[in-house]
């Protein structure tokens, strides 16, 4: 294994040289133009380059040393970061500096120094805000950290569907709806890139699940998946434009997801149009000829793959003629033509002068406590116990570390906080961990905020706890579950018995208020016994500040739900995740499947209706400080879609904002589930005023899609329009439409 790996990066260094070998080979470089188009100046940017660096410009490496020093990063990469694509001097092509992404600017977790960054609430909260201009305000503050940090490429903008909660990954995402996440996805890409640099959108495709994610097997038909993964993708392809796709890890109805021809090539490239370029996920390219046939453009991050796939290798075959020239011209015309598009060789980047990288982190801080609050879900509150009163004498904070930080997600996109995690050594110690923690309490944010004596129990002793509990006016339970990549939760329940701490809390003080940090939904057996519940997921770098104030009332609470509350695994399409018990089964390949046609894209809470379900929380679900009353439902055709209006009046006593969510559905059914999110406006409405909305419904929300001619078509009759506060809620208003039968193409035109 050693050897091979040094034997491919022997192979690999003089390619890398190539480019200086040449310096100053060439000054006519008209390419460099930026008065051409992207697609003109490609074309004579790879007509001037030779095989070796064609070659050199679709193969990446891993940007951080191997502890066991069996791979030494190139010293050029930017250190312990995900990735690095050598340029090309002689021609003005400037290197590729990948930086692992989501939230903010991440450091692999091999890495004794990390990189300090701001970092975003997860990616759950951001979709939470239902809020399209603080997604994009967000994807702009990481992509200017990124670029302040010498990177010009992040490998954000995830967009996998919710149709597993327990997936460990599912706070990098955007929840379970496929026009909710791909439109705030898509607007966070676009705010990324609003920095000269080129965002990802990933994982392409169905990697919706971290258990055994490297083999698996997704089996799902085509209109199952038009409808749903690949819509939520397409979306935010057209709201973002993103510069590459990352394909993903899995295995579609066969293939992996890197060398799927139908994914890459018939979906992504052809019906889409996508002219950017397909990037591998690390360790995600198996093959050289099919991969690159099947339309995989760029390998990353070797030695991740077992073999240099897109190197030597990849120069063999073309030479032979088992990939054909104009191929491999393809492959670096696109990664090329994305370069030129997003100005990453008139805006070039350096390598950060200080560590800090003049960054203003109190003005970047505040975007992701702003964020934060806006995401903040408020999921009960018995008898108005929130905001806080101010007779409120005593309160006991216990768990979730809360006296020094606020927790985050693991994995590839770990953001590491300025001083480092204030909580040492806990959960795994190497990959996906360890634990992070954000250095902003909650406790302390609250103390400068009420007059109140506020005590605190780390809650490991359940019985101190209870007793400190009963002795306090208001207790305040964080209740934490750390998930990560690589790693799914075995369960929805809260980690380490957590559950039994709030129950025995609870049980002695019914005042309890519980704060969650997770990475998505999970059940509460203790729900009915606790006075208040706030869904805070993972609040980023402020996340203190932010949760004390939404408790406080500094912040009235305007998150929504991304995704189902389920009650019980056992409501789930997939009670028990497929693929444990094979993993070391020598067959791996044939018997590692999963079936997603079994809800096809009858996903979250679509499948939740199909089936009759009651979840926890619906979609869409969530509290307020004030209330508010919907009215005044119009809805009329436009075009090939629909144009629905309707008021909101703010009919409590504070200012607040609300979320009017548009649900579709045919008034003969004939869906895949009884109706669909068809838009909705979030208002920011006084007391006592009425804010105006419209909502424009897209034609592919109305139809069906049709595999045999790749159309969208709707069905003629009458469409039901509801006006809702959640998925689960109560209409507020519905109308009907009649529309025509209509056949779209796949951009629903």
């Amino acid at each position: 294994m050693k050897k091979r790996l040094w034997l491919s990066l022997a192979l690999a260094y003089p390619l890398m040289m190539t480019g200086a070998a040449h310096a100053a080979a060439d000054t006519n470089r008209p390419w460099l133009d930026a008065k051409q188009s992207p697609d003109a100046r490609a074309e004579q940017l790879v007509k001037a380059m030779t095989l070796d660096e064609k070659i050199q410009t679709v193969f990446g490496y891993f940007s951080t040393d191997f502890e066991s020093k069996q791979y030494i990063a190139p010293k050029e990469g930017r250190k312990d970061s995900a990735g690095f694509v050598p340029g090309i001097e002689r021609l003005g092509l400037p290197s590729q500096w990948q930086a692992d992404a989501g939230m903010g600017v991440a450091t692999q977790a091999a890495s004794k120094s990390p990189v300090e960054r701001t970092s975003l609430p997860s990616g759950l909260s951001t979709t939470a805000t239902w809020d399209r201009k603080l997604a994009f305000a967000g994807g702009h503050m990481i992509g200017s950290e990124a670029r302040m940090s010498g990177f010009n490429i992040m490998l954000a903008g995830s967009v996998n569907l919710m149709r597993e909660p327990r997936n460990g990954r599912n706070f990098e995402y955007g929840g379970e709806d496929p026009l909710l996440a791909g439109v705030m996805v898509g607007e966070q890409i676009r705010g990324i890139q609003s920095n000269h640099m080129v965002s990802t959108l990933k994982h392409f495709a169905f990697n919706d699940q971290e258990t055994n994610r490297f083999h698996i097997n997704v089996k799902i038909d085509d209109a199952a998946g038009r409808m749903s993964d690949l819509l939520a993708l397409q979306f935010a392809t057209e709201v973002g434009d993103p510069g590459s796709v990352m394909c993903a890890y899995n295995r579609v109805n066969g293939p992996y997801a890197c060398e799927s021809d139908y994914l890459l090539n018939e979906v992504l490239k052809k019906d889409w149009g996508f002219k950017g370029y397909v990037m591998s996920d690390w360790g995600a390219t198996h093959s050289t000829i099919p991969a690159a046939m099947a339309g995989l453009d760029q390998q990353s991050g070797h030695p991740f793959d077992k073999s240099a796939y897109f190197n030597e290798a990849l120069k063999e075959a073309v030479v032979n003629g088992h990939v054909p020239q104009s191929r491999l011209d393809d492959m670096v015309k696109r990664i090329t033509r994305t370069m030129f598009a997003h100005g990453l060789a008139e805006h070039p980047v350096k390598a950060a002068a200080t560590r800090d990288a003049g960054i203003d982190f109190a003005a970047n801080g505040k975007i992701s406590q702003t964020g934060s609050e806006e995401g903040m879900v408020l999921l009960k509150n018995s008898g108005d116990i929130l905001p806080l009163a101010s007779t409120v004498r005593t309160i006991a904070i216990i768990g979730g570390h809360a006296n020094v930080g606020v927790l985050s997600g693991g994995g590839s996109a770990q953001v590491y906080p300025i001083g480092l995690s204030p909580v040492p050594n806990e959960g795994p110690q190497y990959f996906p961990g360890p634990m992070v923690y954000h250095r902003s309490s909650p406790m302390q944010e609250l103390a400068s905020r009420t007059k109140a004596k506020i005590s605190y129990a780390d809650g490991k002793d359940v019985k101190a706890a209870a007793k400190l509990a009963a002795s306090s006016d208001l207790v305040i339970v964080f209740g934490n579950q750390w998930t990560a990549e690589s790693i799914d939760a075995p369960d929805l329940n809260l980690p380490n018995k957590q559950d039994d701490l709030i129950a025995a809390v609870a049980k002695a003080n019914g005042k309890t208020v519980v704060v969650l940090q997770t990475g998505g939904p999970v059940v509460m057996p203790w729900l009915k016994n606790v006075a208040a519940v706030l869904e805070a997921w993972y609040p980023g770098t402020n996340g203190g500040a932010a949760i004390a104030r939404v408790l406080t009332g500094e912040v009235n609470p305007s998150g929504r739900l991304p995704a189902t509350f389920p009650a019980s695994v056992a409501q789930l399409p997939r009670p028990v995740l497929d693929g444990d018990a094979v993993t070391k089964d020598e067959n791996i390949l044939n018997k590692l499947t999963t079936d997603y046609n079994i809800e096809g894209a009858a996903v979250g809470y679509k499948w939740f209706d199909l089936k009759g379900h009651k979840p926890l929380f619906p979609f869409g679900y969530g509290l307020s400080y004030t209330t508010f009353a919907m009215s005044d439902l119009a809805a009329n055709k436009t075009g090939k879609g629909i144009e629905v209006t309707f008021s909101v009046k703010n009919t409590g006593k504070r200012e607040g904002k609300t979320v009017g969510q548009v649900y579709i559905s045919p008034a003969k059914g004939g869906w895949e589930a009884p109706k669909r999110l068809g838009g909705w406006d979030k208002l920011e409405v006084k007391a006592g005023a009425t804010g105006k909305a419209t909502v424009k419904v897209d034609p592919r929300l109305l139809a069906m899609y049709d595999s045999a001619s790749k159309t969208w078509k709707i069905a003629p009759g009458e469409y039901v329009v509801t006006l809702a506060e959640s998925a689960g809620a109560k209409p507020a208003a519905t109308v009907k439409v009649s529309l025509d039968a209509q056949t779209m193409d796949i951009h629903g035109k």
